[in-house]
């Protein structure tokens, strides 16, 4: 199911692509109800009544801004806690290590955003993604500098970089399913 493909009044996208099959025009007169937790059977999968979703389900909503990518959120939220963490960093790195790893963290969230207002351009939009790419990949390794040179605990460190390894895999994912991020021109 693509919900973005040509949705000319506005961008429409899909927060989880991985959408296994929506059911459409269920009325409600099939299958079994347990009154205790507000769930319809219907043949073998069972919907919540609260939601109308089936078990298996995946969200999608509208897309009106880059700011509503989870992929954004995250690279955001990880770049403020590197700026906090960082501000702890000695004042003779404030040139070298800081700075590159304030710059590269924010630069995954700019390219998206670059993208983000590119993507009737599908090459232009996959080249954004592999640009955060490789920002998110940077801040990594000046992660593991800090780490390193004992600029930061480890149990941060391991926080830091399992979000990068989250946004790498929602970033890898928005380039598989570029298409349903496009405007049809």
């Amino acid at each position: 199911m693509v919900v973005c493909k040509a949705v000319k009044r506005g961008a429409v996208g899909i927060i989880d692509l991985m959408n296994k099959g929506l059911k459409r025009g269920w009325t409600g007169d099939r299958g079994t109800m347990d009154d205790r937790r507000g769930r319809r059977e219907e043949g073998g999968e069972t919907r919540d009544e609260g939601t109308g979703k089936m078990d298996g389900e995946k969200e999608t909503r509208r897309i009106n801004s880059v700011r509503d990518l989870e992929v954004y959120k995250l690279a955001f939220e990880s770049a403020m806690e590197i700026f906090e963490v960082s501000k702890s960093f000695p004042k003779e790195e404030i040139y070298s290590l800081t700075d590159q790893i304030r710059r590269s963290s924010r630069s995954v969230c700019v390219n998206l955003a670059e993208g983000w207002r590119k993507r009737r351009y599908k090459a232009v939009f996959v080249n954004k993604l592999t640009d955060a790419e490789q920002e998110a990949a940077e801040t990594q390794t000046w992660l593991e500098f800090a780490l390193k040179c004992k600029y930061m605990n480890n149990e941060t460190f391991k926080i830091l970089d399992e979000k990068y390894e989250h946004i790498f895999a929602k970033l890898i994912t928005m380039e598989r399913k570029a298409d349903s991020f496009c405007k049809v021109s």
